[in-house]
């Protein structure tokens, strides 16, 4: 998926995604899969910062609002994740993606359900 970590600190992980064409969908712009895709994982890794060792998560679920388009030539995208409260049960996290320019394309909110071996 063309993905990079580029921060991380304890409840909040920077991605990085470079969109190619094989993300492009049929209007040629970049697919809103790609973006709920680097959402889902800027997220997930956030709400993993918070968990001891042994502990791990999985989204139970993700809401996505698309604000613009994003076109090809708006890349690279940055996607930050961000803990709002980490439970015991359930981890609550939220995330952006901007294009490069810093505008917002896209913001989600999500659970995760932690699990246990």
């Amino acid at each position: 998926m063309a993905m990079t970590v580029t921060a991380v600190e304890p409840g909040r992980v920077t991605f990085r995604c470079d969109p190619e064409e094989v993300h492009y969908n049929p209007l040629g712009v970049i697919h809103g899969g790609l973006v709920c895709t680097l959402l889902d994982t800027a997220i997930g890794c956030a709400a993993h910062t918070t968990l001891p060792a042994g502990v791990s998560y999985t989204s139970i679920e993700i809401s996505v609002s698309y604000l613009r388009p994003v076109l090809p030539e708006l890349g690279p995208l940055t996607a930050v994740g961000t803990v709002r409260k980490s439970g015991r049960r359930v981890v609550f996290a939220a995330g952006d993606v901007l294009d490069k320019n810093g505008k917002l394309v896209a913001t989600a909110t999500s659970s995760l359900l932690v699990t246990t071996p």
